[in-house]
């Protein structure tokens, strides 16, 4: 499970926030990837170097996995915030061959080119229609990692990236939220039939004399799905950003993502899984919020908080050397720490 979601400040810019949820331990850490660095495409072999080899454009902060230079979620140098979501029951890639196969990278490297190579969502788009996303197997994850990836730019623009039926499919996210299963334009539907929700409180209704009203606050959201499968999770975080971008606009918006955010994380035993469940990554548990992020576009900084550590960190991109020869990598931590009230 991942939910993600957009927060538009009053110049059109944004603040972006995602949660990261799995079975297995992701081992997640902060990664800095210079400008120049040299990415190895991985061809449909699943060898690295065999597919389409690139030079990063532009610096880029995010959060890697499995201790590979492999990104799930980051922000570059421009304000480009992107991240990987989990869709392993519809994410199909395409099957290049011959030349086409040395012009494909492989799904787990979709964020990295993206935001290594792109300034902007139109720059997005037209760079993906140019080049090839394969099937090829990531042996530290035991397949095919199967996602598609949310963008956002400076400017305020939003598109989720997917390949479904072996074709890339690339569609406008006017609303700035993503989360996993069925595909981006079934959830957009989907909204429609939750139109009759509000956060604004219902009025009482009167019957033959008889008044009725509701038993406490909060009857604008009554029958909002409270559930953690996807198109619930999807509707929660539509409502929640777009009530607190027309209601709650002057809080500053790195707090009130985070604490949009706080209403996403799965309590540990709450979501019960097998090894074999897509989700799950191979194990058998708990599925729970084992990291979440959110990229401040306008003033360049990266926030992140994982399971171990309920404090937050900061990460400053344009105080770090982003002409640096190698990638830095930096542990997120696991002691949370209590101000102490004297």
């Amino acid at each position: 499970m991942c939910t993600s979601f957009t927060l538009k400040e009053k110049d059109g810019s944004y603040v972006y926030g995602r949660t990261t949820e799995f079975g297995r331990d992701l081992q997640e850490a902060l990664m800095l990837l210079p400008r120049n660095f040299s990415y190895p495409g991985v061809g449909p072999d699943s060898v690295p170097g065999s597919g389409l080899n690139w030079v990063g454009k532009y610096a880029v902060i995010g959060i890697n996995v499995l201790g590979l230079d492999i990104l799930l979620d980051g922000m570059n140098e421009k304000g480009l915030s992107a991240g990987l979501l989990n869709l392993p029951n519809s994410a199909d890639y395409q099957k290049p061959v011959g030349t086409d196969g040395k012009n494909s990278i492989a799904s787990y490297q979709m964020l990295n080119y993206a935001l290594s190579n792109f300034a902007t969502v139109e720059e997005v788009k037209a760079g993906f229609a140019k080049i090839f996303v394969n099937s090829s197997i990531l042996k530290a994850w035991n397949g095919v990692v199967k996602c598609h990836m949310t963008v956002h730019d400076i400017q305020g623009k939003s598109i989720v990236v997917e390949y479904l039926k072996g074709e890339l499919v690339i569609t406008d996210n006017p609303i700035g939220v993503m989360t996993n299963d069925p595909p981006m334009p079934w959830q957009l539907i989907n909204i429609g039939n939750y139109v009759n929700l509000s956060p604004l409180e219902k009025d009482p209704i009167t019957v033959d004399g008889e008044t009725f009203a509701p038993p406490s606050s909060g009857s604008g959201l009554h029958g909002l799905p409270g559930d953690f499968l996807s198109p619930s999770r999807f509707l929660r975080a539509f409502e929640y950003s777009a009530a607190a971008t027309q209601y709650a606009s002057d809080l500053p918006k790195v707090e009130l993502t985070w604490r949009i955010l706080n209403m996403f994380d799965i309590p540990p035993g709450s979501v019960m899984i097998p090894p074999g469940d897509p989700y799950a990554g191979g194990v058998s548990g708990w599925e729970y919020t084992q990291v979440s992020s959110v990229a401040d576009a306008k003033n360049l900084i990266y926030y992140v908080r994982n399971f171990k550590s309920l404090n937050i960190k900061k990460f400053d991109l344009m105080s770090h050397d982003l002409d640096a020869k190698a990638a830095t990598s930096f542990p997120i931590g696991d002691i949370t720490t209590y101000q102490v009230i004297q």
